[in-house]
């Protein structure tokens, strides 16, 4: 029995010792190929599971059919229902629900491109530099993809190395790598086989997946691969937080839902109205869409896409790219950066500042650059401690022996004495002084009495109180007789002497602010932005936030701009509806503004630069300070009171332009006598003094001033226009008469009313070029913002250019019912409020 146990213990013993064999032979030969190849096919490639994404298919239809589009979509179906019921009588509805439709599925295409370009971009560079990794197997060396390294590989690393998996370090010569990325920690971290911390995080004998070796070489066993490695866990916890909406998302629904509501609401009311006042629910229905297309900002969406595209784009030229559009902004929102202090707010470089020596502190130059005051060198003694500081600057620090005064010591061939030695030492000051016995003045050795004690006493207190790290430096000339050339040193059986030195001074250190830190942080204190020193963040973020801000001032300019021609669209179904005159303009017309004529001016304003306080304002509060408020509504719906000192006080000039353009010449008798006095009156009432004034309502003014000229010289005179809609609108009807007796068929009519419609969208466009230089600031004057933006003032000559295109291309008036405009402009200059005033 006692044989048949002992037999069994041997087995296990030999067993044992063939397993360390087995695994010494790994160590040194790596794993051969076969067994490389089970375990991956066990384990799995080394590569991170990615997050679950969305796909695709779901990421575009929530473009086609999210905010304003499901408006839109609603319009289209009303507009082919009404098609339906009405089909022998007119095509108005068709066209206009394939219009509609083709809106919504035109923007939603280019939203839906626009976002996918960053996660293209993503996948580009995880293309372009695939993942090395070298390893040893089967003794031999391989580069491999460091997808197929696999737990037990031999890895070998060097500087600028990424580290492929988490490695037990076996061996290492010089080896340091960054941590940052995972501990935060800035200075570079000594990889050793020394099991130093019972953390893994803080012992030496591990490197992390997915940090970097920075110097030396090192060799070392896969202990973890893919998820499993540290960098793995830490991805795996971060993917089920829960992804929090951004600030501009909030902003963006904030923002449609404020428009939906208005749209949904005019909409309703005026279909209710509508059947109040005697209309058919067929033509109730097609109000209602007209005052939905009305007031949506089709363009919006899209224009607010390439906004955040474009600032993507500028911050992927400094290396930073932005992988969710709406992130972009966010960082406009900061009310607090919490900052690293080593290497982060400092050089992460300990730099002299002071120097005790000759009995007097001197200051040095602690500019980053150098270019600040320096000090006498002429001195003997500063010489000797400078020789000192130079020579005495390398230490291997040994575990174990913390409790041990920290004396930093070498010993040199001196140039000037063939035969000599000099011993230099540095460290803690006090005990320096203790190991000294004389000190250095003017370059001659003096008694280190009570007196020179007291100095030094005085000097390290002062040096000390400035927060700055402190330490004593001394030397000794070596006997040449005793220590000749060839002598061997010991340090650790100490064969020379280490008291009786010479005191040569003190000089004091400090991790010195980086140049552009005070600038950055100021610029952040005056932004109302606090600065807390803990760890993680740069200052040149003050950059950033500055570029943050922009993106919504930009917005909240693009925004105003769009909403601004929402009143002159609006305003014509409402007096069609009301007064039952003919349609001032048309949806298609609408759309030819909103996805037209201002879609290139609206997103030039992404391009425009930041106004000169952006950074002297608080910071935005999210709950607050919304992108669409209640005074920029006012601007673009309402009325906002001026006093009449306030228009004393302008500062720079607005323009309100008022287009007169006549149609072509359809009747022959003269009517303009007979029309002068209606347009007396208006040109005088226009150049009234006001105290209330509106970009929209003045849009709508110029618009409606066109159509009631047209009609007028045209024979249909204001007042004889209320209640003609019903037979303006009747193909039975083909002698309608006008103001001077003249009849008129349905064909002439449609020719004049479509003719009104162009004139209205024209006045709409010039009125928009005052309305994008006024968007221009916010806060600013113009001539202290300037005309700098070329982008738009080549969107003034795009829209101006579209909008002529529109109205005189050939076959316009079948494609878009829009018929060529003649005879003269009159444009009439009024004096602007002051931008304070009037800008959101």
């Amino acid at each position: 029995m006692g044989r048949g146990c002992g037999a069994e213990n041997g087995g296990k013993r030999k067993k044992k010792d063939r397993d360390l064999d087995e695994l010494k032979k790994e160590v040194s030969l790596g794993l051969t190929n076969a067994r490389a190849a089970e375990i991956l096919a066990r384990d799995g490639p080394n590569a991170l599971t990615p997050p679950p994404t969305t796909p695709e298919w779901v990421k575009f239809c929530r473009q086609l059919f999210g905010g304003f589009s499901m408006l839109l979509w609603t319009g289209a179906v009303l507009c082919f229902l009404a098609y339906s019921i009405q089909v022998a009588t007119e095509d108005e509805p068709l066209y206009l629900g394939v219009v509609l439709a083709a809106v919504v599925i035109i923007t939603g295409c280019f939203s839906y491109f626009q976002e996918a370009k960053s996660s293209r971009i993503m996948d580009s560079f995880k293309k372009m530099v695939p993942q090395q990794a070298m390893v040893i197997r089967e003794g031999e060396k391989m580069q491999i993809n460091a997808e197929l390294v696999v737990q037990g590989d031999l890895v070998e690393i060097k500087g600028g190395d990424r580290i492929p998996a988490d490695l037990r370090v076996i061996s290492s010569s010089g080896c340091k790598v960054d941590n940052s990325s995972l501990t935060g920690e800035s200075e570079p971290q000594t990889r050793s086989p020394e099991f130093t911390h019972d953390n893994p995080l803080e012992t030496r004998n591990i490197c992390f997946f997915s940090t970097n070796c920075v110097e030396g070489t090192a060799h070392g066993i896969v202990i973890f691969t893919g998820d499993r490695t540290v960098m793995g866990r830490i991805a795996t916890l971060a993917s089920e937080l829960q992804v929090r909406r951004t600030p501009i998302n909030i902003e963006i629904e904030h923002f449609i839902h404020i428009i939906t509501g208005v749209a949904v609401f005019l909409g309703f009311s005026f279909f209710i109205l509508s059947f109040i006042l005697g209309y058919t629910w067929l033509e109730a229905v097609i109000f209602l869409i007209g005052i939905i297309v009305a007031n949506v900002p089709e363009g919006l969406l899209a224009t607010v896409t390439v906004c955040l595209t474009l600032t993507a784009k500028r911050m992927a030229k400094k290396n930073c790219l932005v992988k969710n559009l709406e992130a972009v902004e966010t960082l406009g929102s900061t009310s607090t950066i919490c900052s690293d202090k080593t290497g982060t707010l400092t050089q992460n470089r300990m730099t002299v500042a002071h120097m005790w020596f000759d009995n007097q502190i001197h200051e040095a130059d602690t500019t980053e650059d150098q270019t600040g005051l320096g000090f006498d060198k002429s001195s003997a003694t500063w010489a000797a401690l400078s020789r000192v500081a130079g020579l005495c600057n390398r230490a291997d620090f040994k575990a174990g022996q913390e409790h041990l005064p920290i004396l930093m010591l070498s010993i040199h061939e001196v140039e000037d004495n063939p035969s000599g030695h000099i011993l230099v030492m540095k460290g803690a000051p006090e005990r320096i002084l203790d190991r000294c016995s004389t000190i250095m003045i003017h370059g001659q050795e003096h008694p280190l009495d009570e007196n020179w004690r007291d100095a030094f006493q005085n000097a390290y207190m002062e040096l000390g109180g400035l927060g700055e790290r402190v330490l004593g430096f001394c030397h000794l000339n070596l006997s040449s007789s005793q220590f000749p050339r060839g002598y061997t040193f010991d340090c650790d059986d100490t064969n020379f002497p280490t008291e009786q030195l010479c005191f040569l001074g003190l000089i004091s250190m400090i991790d010195p602010p980086r140049a552009a830190v005070p600038d950055a942080v100021g610029k952040c204190r005056s932004a109302g932005i606090k600065v807390i020193m803990v760890t993680g963040d740069h200052p040149i973020t003050a950059k950033a936030i500055a570029k943050g801000r922009l993106i919504f001032d930009n917005l909240k300019k693009s925004i105003a701009y769009t909403l601004t021609s929402n009143i002159p669209e609006i305003s014509p179904f409402l007096l069609f509806i009301i007064a039952n005159v003919p349609l001032p303009l048309g949806t298609v017309t609408i759309l030819c503004i909103d996805l037209g004529t201002d879609m290139v001016p609206a997103i030039s304003l992404a391009y425009e630069t930041a106004e000169s306080d952006i950074m002297k304002r608080q910071p935005r509060n999210p709950k607050t300070d919304k992108l669409v408020n209640e005074r920029l509504i006012s601007m673009a719906y309402g009325q906002i009171a001026l006093k009449p000192e306030s228009l004393r006080q302008s500062s720079c000039s607005e323009f309100m332009v008022v287009i007169n353009i006549t149609d072509i010449e359809i009747l022959n008798i003269d009517v303009h006598q007979k029309f002068w006095h209606f347009l007396l009156r208006m040109n005088l009432w226009m150049f009234r003094p006001v105290q209330y004034t509106c970009r929209g309502m003045i849009q709508a003014l110029g618009g409606f001033f066109t159509y009631f000229v047209i009609l007028a010289e045209n024979g249909f005179l204001p007042k004889h226009l209320v209640g003609i809609r019903i037979k303006w609108d009747d193909r039975e009807v083909n002698d309608l008469e006008d103001s001077y007796g003249q009849q008129w068929t349905y064909e002439q009519r449609k020719i004049v009313e479509f003719t009104c419609h162009t004139a209205f969208f024209a006045s709409i466009v010039v009125v928009q070029w005052a309305d994008l230089i006024i968007c221009k600031t916010r806060r600013n004057s113009l001539f202290q913002q300037g005309m700098k933006n070329r982008i738009l003032i080549f969107g003034l000559f795009v829209e101006t250019a579209l909008a002529a295109f529109l109205s005189y291309c050939p076959g316009m008036d079948i494609a878009l019912r829009m018929y060529p405009l003649k005879y003269a402009l009159h444009m009439y200059i009024s004096t602007e409020p002051k931008n304070n005033l009037l800008k959101t």
